[in-house]
C-alpha cells in the first residue's frame, strides 16, 4: 500500500486551533493540560490518575453487562489499568469513515502505552444519548461507478429523543447489499452489516455490533452511557455538575472569551442560561435552562432538589460529556476528531474546577483512501489532493492542460517568453527615447499576454473535449476523493471501501496509524 500524506492546513475547512495545536502547540497550551507530541505528558496524565477501587469494580461489573467476558475486562479489573477513551455517535452501519479511524487510533495508543509500561485498554463510548437524529438516521456509500448513494433509516421521531433505542427502518441493509453490489467484496459486507442489523434492531445495539464484527482482530471495549449501570456511576459527577451549575457557565463564557481573544472559535455555544444538562425524561432528552432558583424543563418548572433526586436521569451536553466520561473511566488519553479536540479547549476549566485530572487528547489518524485506479490516474495527471478539493470543474481544466500535447505547450511557453523579452529590450531602447512610448508598451505586453493565456485556455479545452474519457476521470476523482464538497472521510461510510478492499484494509488502516505523525494520510490499495 502507498502512503503520502498531506498537512492539515491543506484540508479545507480546518480551524485554526486545531492547525496550532497539531503544528504550534506552544500556541495552545493555556488550553490544554497536555500536549500529545511530548512524552512526558503520558507519565505526567497517568500519574493524576487515582481511580478508587469500588469504581473500578462497578465499571468491570458494568462493562461485563455490555461485551460480555472480554479478555480486555481482565485487565481492566488490575489497579494501575488506564484507559484511552474514544467514541462517536451510533450513525447508520457506522457512521463516518472516521468512527473506525478513531477506534483503530485508540487501539493503536493503548497498545503502545502498555509496552512503555502504562498498562491501557480502549474504550469506544457510544454516543447513544445523543438526541440529533438527523445526523445519524442514514449513510453514504458509492457504488461500482463511484457515485454517491444516500441510504436512509428513515421515520419520523420526536426532536428530543435519544437515538440509541430507536429502531432501524426494515430495508435499509437490503438497500445497502444493492448498492454494494458491484464493488468486489461487496455480498460479504452486505451479509456482515445484515447480521448487525438484524430486524427489529436499534441504532445503539446495531451500531454496537458491526464494530464488533469490523473490529474484532482489534480488542476493544464498547460503553453504552444509557445503560443503568454506567448511569448510577455517572450520577454523582452529574450531581456535582448541576449543584455547581451557576458557578460553571460563567467559566466557560470566560474561557470561550479568552479562546476568541486569541484569535480561536468555541466550538460549542454557552450562555447565561445554560446549565450544560439534560433531562431524560418520558423517552425525551429536555434541555434544562436556568430559571431563577432552578431550571427549565421544556414548560415546566423543576427545582434542584428534584433533580438531584433523579441524577441518573441528567445528561451532559458536549462539554461536559467527556469530563463524565473521565469520571466514570480510568482515562488516561483520549482520542478525538478536530471538533472534539476545540471542544476540549472550552471543558479544561470544567474539569480543573470540579476536581479531575484531564487526559492527553490525542488527534484521531485521518485518512483518504484511493483505490489502485484512482492512484493511477492521480499520478498520470499529476494531481494533488488539494486539486480535487477545488471542485470537478477546477479539476477538469486542471486534467485539460495536461491534456495538451506537448509540443503546443512548449510552442505557447515559448512564444510567452519570447515576447515579454522582446518587449522588455524594446521598452528599455524607448526609456531614453520617449518614456510614454516606453509605458506604452508595458500595456501592450499585459494585452498580449492575456491573448496567449486565452489561447492557451482554448487549446485545453479543446483538447479536454476530444477526450470524454478524461471528463469522466475527473468526476470519478471528485466522486471518490471529494465527493459533494466533503472530505472523504466525513462523508463515507468506511463500507464501500471494505466492499473495495475487502476487511483486511482494516489491518492495513490500524497499521498504517502513525502515533507520532501530524498530517492526514492518503493511502493508495
Amino acid at each position: 500500500m502507498d502512503l503520502r500524506t498531506i498537512r492539515y492546513s491543506e484540508l479545507p475547512g480546518t480551524s485554526r486551533l486545531f492547525l496550532d495545536y497539531l503544528y504550534e502547540p506552544a500556541k495552545t497550551s493555556g488550553f490544554y493540560a497536555h500536549s500529545p507530541w511530548d512524552a512526558a505528558s503520558y507519565t505526567a496524565a497517568a500519574a493524576a490518575v487515582d481511580f478508587p477501587d469500588e469504581r473500578r469494580r462497578s465499571l468491570v461489573d458494568a462493562l461485563r453487562a455490555q461485551n460480555g467476558d472480554h479478555p480486555l475486562l481482565d485487565q481492566l479489573a488490575r489497579p494501575g489499568t488506564f484507559v484511552v477513551a474514544t467514541g462517536q455517535q451510533v450513525g447508520l452501519f457506522g457512521g463516518p469513515a472516521y468512527t473506525i479511524y478513531k477506534a483503530l487510533t485508540a487501539a493503536r495508543l493503548a497498545r503502545r502505552l502498555t509496552d512503555l509500561g502504562l498498562p491501557a485498554v480502549p474504550v469506544f463510548w457510544l454516543a447513544t444519548e445523543d438526541h440529533d437524529f438527523a445526523e445519524v438516521n442514514h449513510c453514504w456509500v458509492f457504488d461500482g461507478d463511484r457515485r454517491p448513494v444516500r441510504i436512509e433509516a428513515g421515520g419520523e421521531v420526536p426532536s428530543q429523543s435519544p437515538v440509541g433505542p430507536l429502531p432501524v427502518r426494515e430495508g435499509a441493509a437490503g438497500e445497502l447489499r444493492q448498492a454494494l453490489g458491484a464493488l468486489p467484496f461487496g455480498g460479504q459486507i452486505a451479509a456482515v452489516v445484515e447480521e448487525a442489523y438484524s430486524a427489529g434492531s436499534t441504532f445503539g445495539v446495531a451500531f454496537q455490533h458491526l464494530l464488533k464484527k469490523l473490529l474484532a482482530p482489534f480488542p476493544l471495549l464498547l460503553l453504552d452511557p444509557l445503560q443503568p449501570p454506567i448511569r448510577q456511576l455517572a450520577a454523582p459527577l452529574l450531581s456535582a455538575a448541576l449543584e455547581r451549575s451557576s458557578e460553571l457557565v460563567p467559566l466557560v463564557v470566560r474561557q470561550n472569551q479568552a479562546l476568541e481573544a486569541a484569535g480561536y472559535h468555541a466550538q460549542v455555544h454557552v450562555d447565561a442560561e445554560s446549565s450544560m444538562l439534560f433531562l431524560l425524561d418520558g423517552g425525551l432528552r429536555i434541555p434544562l435552562r436556568a430559571d431563577g432558583s432552578g431550571y427549565r424543563c421544556g414548560d415546566r418548572q423543576v427545582t434542584t432538589p428534584e433533580l438531584l433526586r433523579r441524577a441518573a436521569d441528567l445528561s451532559p451536553n458536549a462539554l461536559l460529556r467527556p469530563v463524565v466520561q473521565d469520571y466514570i473511566l480510568p482515562t488516561l488519553a483520549t482520542v478525538m476528531g478536530p471538533a472534539e479536540v476545540a471542544y476540549m479547549a472550552q471543558a479544561q476549566v470544567l474539569y480543573q474546577e470540579l476536581g479531575l485530572r484531564t487526559p492527553v487528547v490525542v488527534p484521531r489518524a485521518g485518512f483518504t483512501v484511493l483505490d489502485s485506479r484512482s492512484a493511477r490516474l492521480m499520478d498520470r495527471y499529476d494531481l494533488s489532493l488539494p486539486d480535487v478539493w477545488r471542485g470537478e470543474d477546477a479539476l477538469r481544466e486542471r486534467i485539460a492542460h495536461r491534456l495538451i500535447p506537448y509540443e503546443v505547450e512548449r510552442s505557447i511557453n515559448q512564444t510567452k517568453s519570447e515576447t515579454g523579452e522582446g518587449i522588455a529590450r524594446l521598452r528599455a531602447d524607448l526609456m531614453s527615447f520617449d518614456p510614454t512610448l516606453a509605458e506604452a508598451t508595458e500595456r501592450s505586453r499585459r494585452k498580449i499576454l492575456h491573448q496567449l493565456g486565452k489561447i492557451e485556455g482554448k487549446v485545453a479545452r479543446e483538447a479536454l473535449r476530444r477526450s470524454e474519457r478524461a471528463g469522466a476521470e475527473a468526476a470519478l476523482l471528485s466522486r471518490l476523493i471529494c465527493p459533494q464538497r466533503h472530505l472523504q472521510e466525513r462523508f463515507y461510510s468506511i463500507l464501500p471501501f471494505l466492499a473495495q478492499h475487502g476487511l483486511g484494509l482494516i489491518d492495513r488502516l490500524y497499521q498504517d496509524v502513525d502515533l507520532d505523525g501530524r498530517d492526514h494520510r492518503v493511502l493508495a490499495a
